[in-house]
């Protein structure tokens, strides 16, 4: 299991003129699953979403050093398969690597799952819908999560 992770001031997803989530500071989160991801790979990439230190102590100043649950912040996560793209070859990316719809969609559902489990405002995209995402990156911070 894929993940990118972007610290955001705010963060949005519709599908076509319908807002489907939103956040105000947290994180944006899009999830790609691959054929052989299961329950570790939920719980690893669910586990780091939740107890990475992206954000900076307002009292002390130092940088990097609370969860997105101690600053109060939201979770907004996007399904999005292309990130199981492989490009070696040609140029059109091949997602031979992607999970099949169903399967995807139980895993990215287990991952939304385990967050809000955990206490997290948590917002979804629509998944295997065309969507607009529109975030303001914070910092920038992009962090690449891969759960193998």
């Amino acid at each position: 299991m894929k993940a990118v992770v972007q610290r955001v001031a705010s963060a949005a997803v519709a599908v076509g003129s319908r807002t489907v989530g939103q956040i105000g500071l947290g994180l944006l989160v899009f999830v790609g699953v691959e054929r052989g991801d299961g329950p570790a790979d939920v719980r690893y990439v669910a586990s780091k979403i939740g107890s990475l230190r992206l954000f900076d102590d307002p009292e002390t100043g130092k940088g990097f050093d609370r969860s997105v649950a101690d600053v109060g912040g939201s979770v907004l996560v996007v399904s999005q398969f292309t990130l199981a793209a492989d490009c070696r070859r040609g140029r059109r990316p091949s997602f031979d690597a992607a999970a099949p719809p169903d399967e995807a969609r139980q895993l990215y559902e287990q991952v939304v799952a385990a967050l809000r489990a955990n206490g997290m405002a948590v917002e979804t995209g629509e998944f295997q819908a065309m969507m607009q995402v529109a975030l303001t990156n914070e910092g920038p911070v992009t962090l690449w999560l891969d759960s193998r």
